[in-house]
């Protein structure tokens, strides 16, 4: 048994790339090039903070009150933001996950959501994370192994590292038309904006500065392959990039601000969502999976 509190740790490696993923979420602590963290990790010998690395299943960011309505039904889960009278990110973060594949350059972690109170439908996950030339690439993929249709919602919650130093340090680039605006006690979705003439307008690149940022965005512009791109610029010139594909219409923003002191602002939260926050509430972009269906969605990083 792993003493450490994310449990088992599982490396993968290609040419100068490292990356470990853990036993306890499912996630990933680290992943560096050249010794270069990508990603901001946490030491082995913590516990995860501010969920990161973390698969976010069955819905990602936060679910009003705990409760929502499908099929007719309203079901209720427990308050895991008690203090804002939430529920947030799903069931994953703190479970068990095994390896069913390991290589030298790619693991898949596995788990089975099993029926519970407020979410009674049963879901095989599956994480590969895969080192290449190109970076690396992380599939999620759910599969509805019970008799009912469920509501399903992904996303994870990596951050970008900006070196060794401040997010505020770094030039943000995010291709983004449309800020979801969240109300200041709950952070839940109130309406959107257009980002233009704002201080969250990122599309062409700009510094972080002391501005705090704990929102969602939209209306992603992409390349020629679908896929849209957040890029942190460090002050060593190096570029943190992350790529979300179509699956993920939305990229949450966070300058970590609520941290410890110690981990605050060390990292910038750019985390890959299928669907808005309260989406289990509003039903928006929450897919409903039949018996037996299956969905995949991908996201990867890399330095350049």
């Amino acid at each position: 048994m792993d003493s450490a509190p994310s449990g088992e740790q599982f490396e993968i490696a290609s040419g100068d790339q490292r990356a470990t993923i853990v036993e306890v979420g499912g996630g990933i602590r680290t992943y560096t090039h050249g010794g270069r963290p990508v990603l901001h990790p946490y030491d082995r010998d913590a516990m995860c903070d501010g969920a990161h690395g973390t698969p976010l299943v069955p819905w990602p960011n936060r679910l009003e009150d705990g409760r929502y309505t499908f099929d007719g039904t309203e079901q209720q889960v427990a308050l895991t933001e008690p203090d804002k009278r939430n529920a947030i990110h799903g069931f994953l973060q703190w479970r068990p996950w095994h390896a069913v594949e390991h290589g030298d350059d790619r693991v898949v972690m596995a788990t089975r959501l099993h029926p519970r109170k407020g979410y009674p439908f049963a879901l095989d996950v599956q994480v590969e994370y895969a080192l290449a030339a190109s970076g690396l690439t992380v599939r999620t993929s759910a599969t509805n192994v019970g008799d009912r249709t469920c509501p399903y919602g992904c996303g994870q919650h990596p951050y970008l590292s900006p070196g060794s130093a401040l997010v505020d340090d770094c030039v943000l680039e995010l291709p983004a038309r449309t800020r979801i605006l969240t109300d200041v006690e709950r952070q839940l979705p109130i309406g959107t904006e257009p980002v233009d003439d704002t201080p969250f307008d990122f599309r062409s690149g700009r510094p972080v500065g002391e501005l705090e940022v704990d929102f969602a965005f939209t209306d992603l512009s992409r390349d020629d392959e679908g896929l849209a791109w957040v890029r942190l610029t460090g002050t060593d010139g190096r570029r943190a990039e992350l790529w979300v594909d179509e699956t993920y219409p939305i990229i949450e923003i966070f300058t970590a601000d609520t941290l410890a002191p110690e981990r605050r602002r060390r990292g910038l939260g750019a985390e890959p969502m299928s669907c808005p926050p309260n989406a289990f509430r509003t039903g928006e972009l929450v897919r409903n999976l039949r018996p037996g269906e299956s969905v995949t969605a991908s996201w990867g990083a890399r330095l350049t």
